[in-house]
């Protein structure tokens, strides 16, 4: 077992190494390295970058870390929430066909939409399948289906041009020091972390927050106890679904809106949350957080092509030393 994590640790090094190789051997640029002091103003600005990246994959990523934890379900239909959410304010805020709001009215109305949208797919397709018995590995699947299903309704709806919101699009940088960031950026990182913090609250202060952690500790105690399960997970559901679709938003505000955008960004909640820990929502901001700096400071010595392969290494790396995560528990198995 220790020789296989090795040579998967291995086997991604190479993968990772490979493009680069190939990008000298065709005298494309070589990769950044430490060069005087100018080097510590771009580590400090992929820094900021980095977090801002991080926090953006912890709020999408939180929701289906708790999806996970209630139900023991790998959604990977939650990208499409993402882009649902997305997509949605848009239309609302940019599309010729919209009604033209303002962009703070049309995120909540797509918070709101993807609340909406956790709900019923939880009570139209995943309650009925968990009532009749269905396999993880059925329920594992159908998530793939409803993946694709979404996807390329918004693909229909939405088109394959890429879009921008049509406030706060441009803007000039704040300098801080070696640092630069512009009003978006910073607003967007700032409400991010408040929001995290709101769900750590949410969590940890409250009943619902309360009856949450005991369903994800152990579900079959939580219901002996008297607590509602069946509404404990619509809740997670509807938290899910609305975080998503406030990712995306942020997401689309700093990049731009794209018909798959969310399934790009899969890809990194899923490292995020497995490196956190599965089914911990703290073990998702934390290592969503790590997968953002990663990715962004790894620029400084690589090709931006190359930041999520970084961060993917990472993953490997820390799971072959700590399986359960950064903030998971382990467990005896057998």
């Amino acid at each position: 077992m220790r020789c296989q994590r090795v040579f998967t640790a291995a086997l991604a090094l190479g993968l990772v190494m490979l493009p680069a190789v190939t990008a000298r051997a065709r005298g494309e640029d070589a990769p950044r390295g430490p060069v005087g002091p100018a080097f510590g103003g771009r580590a400090l600005q992929a820094l900021v970058d980095g977090i801002q990246f991080g926090v953006i994959i912890a709020i999408t990523a939180v929701g289906l870390s708790l999806v996970f934890g209630t139900i023991h379900l790998i959604n990977f239909a939650h990208g499409e929430f993402v882009t649902v959410g997305a997509t949605f304010a848009f239309f609302l805020n940019a599309s010729p066909a919209g009604p033209g709001w303002h962009l703070i009215p049309a995120a909540v109305a797509a918070v709101a939409l993807g609340a909406l949208l956790g709900a019923a797919v939880d009570r139209g397709v995943w309650r009925p399948l968990r009532a009749r018995g269905t396999g993880l590995i059925n329920l594992f699947i159908v998530t793939i289906g409803l993946s694709l299903l979404l996807r390329h309704i918004v693909l229909v709806l939405y088109g394959t041009r890429p879009g921008s919101y049509a406030q706060y699009d441009i803007q000039s940088a704040i300098g801080l020091g070696p640092v630069g960031i512009t009003p978006r950026d910073l607003t967007v990182t700032v409400l991010a972390v408040l929001v995290l913090l709101g769900v750590a609250v949410l969590l940890q202060r409250t009943r619902t927050g309360t009856a949450v952690r005991a369903v994800s500790a152990n579900r079959d105690l939580a219901e002996a106890s008297g607590i509602d399960v069946r509404r404990v997970v619509l809740f997670v559901w509807m938290l899910g679904g609305g975080l998503a679709a406030l990712g995306g938003v942020f997401f689309g505000l700093v990049e731009t809106v794209t018909w798959d955008m969310g399934f790009k960004l899969l890809l990194m909640m899923f490292a995020g949350i497995i490196l956190g820990g599965l089914g911990s929502a703290y073990g998702a901001m934390a290592g969503s957080l790590v997968i953002g700096v990663v990715a962004q400071m790894s620029t400084l010595w690589f090709p931006v092509d190359l930041q999520y392969a970084w961060a993917l290494l990472v993953l490997i790396v820390v799971l072959l030393v700590r399986p359960q995560g950064i903030l998971g528990r382990a467990e005896r198995v057998g």
